[in-house]
């Protein structure tokens, strides 16, 4: 399909919302917007867009073919870029997507990427679901666990996150501290909802303590966290979700199994455009100091 020209045009329309906004921004006419949108649908067999009195509202269809020419629109502003040799000049948008936990790993990083590009504006995703990188749903994905299979996809290795079972000084002093993992038993704990674990630690914890054990569940990590800085009970934190709390008591003795394995994850057509490279140099960066 030919029609780049009327991509463009209508990738303007969606993240603009009218075609009002879209002409302006590319110095046209609104019949040449509305021509290149009806050209577009006419070549794809179907609506990109539900028209209505507000503006216009990217269809299922729509938001897969225009996720693709985000993509492409990153590629040639790069490539214009080198060939015309600005690529110290970094502009538009960069998407991050992160699990919320582990968003904070991300923010010295990211401030350092913006003082040193201004015109270069960052996008986080905090979000339990994955993005499809192949759709251009997002630059760069910090990512927790396996390593992803996508043969498409740039994955570096990042650190690995500790975990281990952790109490209140509080908690402890009207329950007790287990001296081994033989001891849990009667001891209040903080989980995850049974439905929903996650990891080899919540499949240690749950295997061993029964569940009018887990005094509460949460599936949101910030919430169980509170719960256990609370007293409420015993239950599994990083340890940088302790690190400035000394009231927090590592229970049992650190496992591999416990560590939790981070990775950055680009897409191959991505990977090397100036302003990822820029991004994952200045992530790199902070895991080394």
């Amino acid at each position: 399909m030919d029609k780049w020209t009327e991509i463009r045009t209508a990738l303007h329309v969606a993240r603009l919302g009218t075609v009002s906004a879209a002409a302006d921004a590319l110095n046209i006419h609104r019949a040449t917007v509305n021509r290149h949108v009806d050209v577009l649908e006419e070549e794809l067999g179907t609506r990109m867009f539900i028209r209505h009195g507000r503006g216009y509202t990217l269809t299922e269809a729509g938001e897969d073919v225009l996720r693709v020419a985000q993509k492409t629109e990153d590629m040639l502003q790069d490539l214009s870029s080198r060939v015309q040799g600005k690529s110290s000049e970094i502009e538009g948008e960069i998407k991050v997507t992160v699990l919320p936990v582990f968003a904070h790993l991300l923010m010295a990083p990211i401030r350092d990427f913006t003082r040193e590009n201004p015109a270069c504006n960052v996008v986080i995703s905090a979000t339990e679901d994955l993005a499809r990188l192949e759709y251009a749903e997002a630059h760069l994905a910090l990512r927790a666990g396996p390593k992803p299979e996508n043969p498409d996809y740039v994955v570096q290795p990042y650190q690995q996150i500790p975990l281990n079972l952790y109490a209140h000084q509080d908690y402890i002093d009207r329950h007790g501290i287990p001296k081994d993992p033989d001891q849990l038993a009667g001891h209040r704990l903080v989980s995850a909802e049974q439905g929903s674990i996650r990891g080899p630690f919540s499949t240690w914890l749950h295997e061993r303590v029964a569940s009018t054990q887990i005094i509460l569940a949460s599936d949101q990590h910030l919430v169980r966290e509170h719960a256990i800085f609370a007293g409420i009970g015993m239950g599994f934190l990083s340890a940088y979700d302790v690190q400035n709390n000394p009231k927090m008591i590592k229970v049992l003795p650190d496992l591999d199994d416990w560590q939790i394995p981070l990775c950055l994850v680009t897409h191959v057509d991505l990977h090397r455009t100036a302003k990822v490279q820029a991004m994952l140099s200045h992530i790199k960066a902070r895991q080394a100091t």
